[in-house]
């Protein structure tokens, strides 16, 4: 896959890093930590200017993370009532603390979307809840292209300093993504196991 990514970004350039990072965004076939990297490569053997890649890679996703705030925007949590009303026991989530976390994301939502952009995994969904609990837009787009800009940065960075051996990359960026899918995992688990009989459930 890594061949394909690298003769794509060979043969369109800047175009073909911000075509990448959009499709990783919207439905991730590949992820950021390959596409990036590899543009850094190309950045460091002066194919590229490291600049103009993280800000096509920048611009890439930050197009697919306003289609996802858009779309869940649009969809709005009331929506999602009967849905959390019903399962909320297996979404390990009642409708009150959707109601809490709507008021927790108006006074800090920015950090959330801006934390949630610089770790591997999760922060092509970070979008998704900014949208459902409305974010101000202005906001997210804020906060969503500062994060955005800094993980393109650091991948793009990583890819400058280490020329061709992209493995040295994975080593560190591929138990970093398992440990927080782990995390992710046990902390659900617990939230089920929590929510055992206090479910809301009509």
């Amino acid at each position: 896959m890594s061949d394909w990514v690298v003769r794509l970004i060979e043969q369109s350039g800047y175009l073909g890093v911000g075509f990448l990072m959009f499709l990783e965004t919207i439905f991730p076939p590949i992820p950021s930590e390959v596409i990036m990297p590899v543009a850094g490569v190309a950045a460091g053997q002066g194919k590229l200017h490291y600049g103009l890649v993280v800000a096509a890679g920048t611009s890439g996703a930050m197009l697919g993370n306003i289609v996802w705030y858009l779309a869940a925007r649009a969809l709005g949590v009331d929506r999602l009532e009967p849905i959390i009303r019903r399962w909320g026991r297996w979404l390990t989530i009642t409708w009150p603390e959707v109601q809490r976390a709507e008021k927790w994301f108006a006074e800090h939502g920015v950090f959330f979307v801006f934390l949630g952009r610089l770790l591997p995994t999760v922060r092509s969904l970070v979008s998704v809840p900014a949208g459902l609990l409305r974010m101000r837009f202005k906001r997210f787009l804020i906060a969503s292209t500062l994060g955005t800009a800094a993980w393109t940065a650091i991948l793009a960075g990583a890819g400058y300093k280490l020329g061709e051996n992209i493995a040295e990359i994975d080593k560190v960026l591929g138990p970093a993504s398992n440990a927080i899918l782990l995390v992710l995992f046990m902390g659900y688990v617990w939230r089920l196991w929590t929510h055992r009989g206090g479910g809301e459930t009509q």
